[in-house]
């Protein structure tokens, strides 16, 4: 999703490569000089976790994408804001989440996920079956606080490991792994629930 002014080749100014381990801090200060390898990294480094945040709020991969463009493209122009570069990814991250909120308040979100068969049209029954599933599971998450929905994407979904949400989400890795706990918990009784049920209908 992201192209045009976000798209740049990973190297520096100097024409160097820029070293894949910079810390947050470093490759902010080179975006601020106009680095362009510097904002293609931040933006590489940091977009798996903006879409997990957006798509906790927003409950629709396509719009959590869209979410976290428009949250990139606003960051790096408001880049020189940011009083703490070494917090980079907990300010991006707040950022996306207001814009995630915006696009509830104003209608945008969509349920891709849940979209209606065309009418007159039954699905076949391992169809409905995914289909009752990907409800339940959407259900399930719908009833976990903000902070467990968006660990649990980021753990289970976009792969990261607890250092990594700590500091994107600004929490401590004890905390991660509770809310990790706690929804995975939560998810695993509704799949249960939805095991029945579907046995049930079966029987």
């Amino acid at each position: 999703m992201l192209a045009g002014s976000l798209a740049f080749p990973l190297l520096a100014a100097s024409g160097r490569p820029l070293p894949f381990q910079a810390t947050n801090a470093v490759l902010v200060e080179r975006a601020r000089r106009g680095s362009s390898a510097a904002t293609e990294q931040l933006v590489r480094r940091h977009l798996r976790a903006a879409v997990a945040v957006a798509l906790a709020v927003v409950g629709d991969l396509v719009e959590a994408e869209d979410v976290a463009h428009d949250a990139f493209v606003l960051v790096f122009e408001r880049l020189d804001t940011c009083r703490e570069p070494e917090r980079f990814a907990g300010w991006l991250m707040q950022i996306v989440r207001h814009r995630a909120l915006n696009s509830l308040t104003q209608g945008r979100a969509r349920r891709a996920s849940l979209e209606h068969l065309p009418a007159g049209e039954e699905p076949r029954e391992p169809e409905a079956s995914r289909l009752d599933l990907r409800r339940e599971l959407a259900s399930g998450l719908e009833h976990l606080s903000g902070p467990q929905r968006e660990v649990v994407l980021l753990h289970d979904l976009q792969g990261l490991t607890h250092a990594e949400i700590a500091d994107a989400l600004q929490i401590s890795e004890v905390m991660s792994r509770q809310h990790l706990f706690q929804a995975r918990k939560a998810l695993r009784a509704v799949l249960e629930r939805a095991g029945e049920t579907s046995h049930g209908r079966h029987a």
